[in-house]
């Protein structure tokens, strides 16, 4: 993956549970967004795992790309519907978003 896309850098690509129960939000290069680096990330050496309240495998199915329900590994997108690749992608893309920017945080 190209490091000179900001949609790698600082867009969500997916969220990772943690065995603490908390979230990691990551980019495409799965390093927390942001982190514009290939190299290995240890994410509990950061603060930015967050509890998200409400996250059931039904909440999960509506921001997972494919619709689902593993509230372990949620993925906004693949390599098919790449937001940036076409409006439709952009679009389904943004209402994942407005879903997930609805949940609280614990």
């Amino acid at each position: 993956m190209p490091l000179t896309d900001i949609r790698c850098v600082h867009l969500p690509y997916c969220l990772k549970k943690q065995d603490d129960g908390t979230y990691v939000v990551l980019n495409r290069e799965y390093k927390p967004l942001g982190f514009k680096t290939r190299a290995h990330v240890d994410y509990a050496s950061y603060p930015i795992g967050v509890r998200i309240k409400g996250m059931t495998a039904r909440a999960a199915a509506k921001i997972s790309y494919e619709g689902s329900s593993d509230v372990r590994n949620i993925y906004l997108y693949n390599d098919a519907c790449v937001p940036t690749g076409s409006a439709a992608h952009m679009d389904a893309y943004l209402k994942r978003l407005a879903h997930l920017a609805k949940f609280k945080l614990a």
